[in-house]
């Protein structure tokens, strides 16, 4: 079987890169943020590959106030081979279903979160996944969500990130040094961010390794 790993960015995906680098049938791609990116590299891929399973991977931001940094969450869609038994496999690692709603920017303040729970009832926000499933329905590849909660639903992120990025939606960290620059009490914020999304990475490379590294 040939399970096709995706993730918006090479920090949600480098633990368990390493897990799966040498693991057969197992392939990771960096998508990049947003629909946009992720539909065209995964199209990209699926010119010259045919997996069995695409996981849409990383880091989702809180809308349910249950959900806590670090906490591993999944969605399966109607066309789910049940001989993977991936939802059973899922909640014996210790994943939790939930449900999602696909956003065009980065949720940064408890407002805005609160907003999208308010008008999609979802759990959490991520940016990549809906695009992902789009494609791999209309191919007839079964897909699922997996994510990692990197932000909890009650908290502001230190910066408003999507003025910090280029055109591509890619990090410009020439705008972030100059936002540091300008408010330097944020770095104690922005590097506790740093290490609870490094927890949270680890923990999603322990749940993916559970249910498709074994």
């Amino acid at each position: 079987m040939i399970t096709l790993v995706c993730f918006a960015l090479k920090e949600e995906a480098a633990p368990f890169h390493k897990i799966a680098a040498r693991k057969p049938g197992i392939f990771t791609l960096i998508v990049g943020i947003g629909r946009q990116n992720a539909g065209n590299s995964i199209r990209d891929f699926l010119t010259a590959n045919t997996p069995d399973l695409v996981l849409t991977c990383g880091f989702a931001g809180g809308l349910n106030p249950e959900l806590q940094p670090g906490e591993v969450i999944f969605a399966t869609d109607g066309s789910l081979n049940p001989n993977y038994q991936l939802p059973a496999k899922l909640l014996a690692a210790g994943a939790k279903p939930a449900t999602f709603t696909c956003a065009d920017r980065i949720a940064t303040t408890v407002a805005e979160k609160q907003q999208l729970r308010r008008q999609t009832s979802a759990d959490a926000v991520e940016m990549e996944s809906a695009e992902i499933h789009t494609v791999c329905d209309a191919r007839g590849i079964t897909c699922a969500t997996i994510r990692v909660i990197s932000d909890a639903a009650n908290e502001d992120l230190p910066l408003d990130f999507n003025t910090l990025s280029k055109p591509d939606k890619s990090l410009d960290f020439s705008k972030l040094a100059w936002a540091i620059a300008r408010s330097p009490r944020k770095i104690g914020a922005l590097l506790a961010l740093q290490k609870r999304t490094s927890f949270a990475a680890q923990r999603l490379a322990a749940v993916l390794q559970a249910v498709i590294c074994q």
